[in-house]
């Protein structure tokens, strides 16, 4: 791959880093650019974008052209491709209205539960065939938990679930959460004592 072109649907955060991802225009095929092949968040620096005001960070319905250098799959992140390090550049963007014609409608979301084992995708008995989905989801909820941590509750095909959120405007939408439009981006993450925990990335 070279270059692609991409509705941006997350700019999350990772270990104060950046976790980007959206889906290419021509196909819906999700792309997680990473910074080397061991899934490597992004930069601060490899997370901007440029456009004729200047150069800002990417933001969630931008399209953008972005340039890959390699796929660089892992077991629980199919998605990942080495970005090139060239800058990218921002091509219009979309409206939230339009996230429809970009919706995943999977069973479940990797099972029932907030977590997978990570064991158990390595060895194959579970099987990732991808890692991230744009969801239309019922009674989405957010809420600080006792410990302060930033979580997510909603229902997806009549399954409760309750997943830690990485989005950075988590604190501002906390405020406004009549205006959600009840779709989010839900990202499977890496392997953290044994398991992969499910991540509400971006919340439209």
């Amino acid at each position: 791959m070279s270059q692609v072109e991409i509705i941006v649907l997350a700019n999350s955060v990772k270990h104060n880093q950046h976790c980007v991802a959206g889906k290419l225009l021509d196909n819906s095929q999700w792309v997680r650019p990473v910074s080397n092949p061991q899934g490597g968040e992004l930069s601060d620096e490899q997370a901007r974008i440029q456009n004729p005001h200047g150069i800002f960070y990417v933001k969630p319905l931008q399209k953008i052209y972005m340039g890959l250098s390699s796929h660089a799959p892992l077991p629980h992140q199919p998605e990942n491709y080495v970005t090139d390090n060239t800058i990218w550049r921002q091509h219009y963007r979309i409206e939230v209205s339009e996230l429809i014609k970009y919706l995943d409608t999977p069973t479940d979301i990797w099972g029932q539960s907030d977590r997978v084992v990570f064991a158990q995708i390595q060895s194959g008995h579970i099987k990732i065939e991808q890692s991230l989905y744009l969801l239309k989801v019922s009674d989405l909820k957010l809420y600080k938990n006792q410990y302060n941590k930033r979580r997510a509750s909603f229902i997806y095909n009549q399954t409760q679930f309750d997943l830690a959120a990485t989005d950075p405007n988590f604190d501002r939408l906390l405020q406004e959460q009549s205006e959600l439009q009840g779709v989010i981006c839900v990202s499977l993450g890496e392997e953290y004592q044994g398991h992969c925990f499910k991540l509400v990335a971006t919340i439209f």
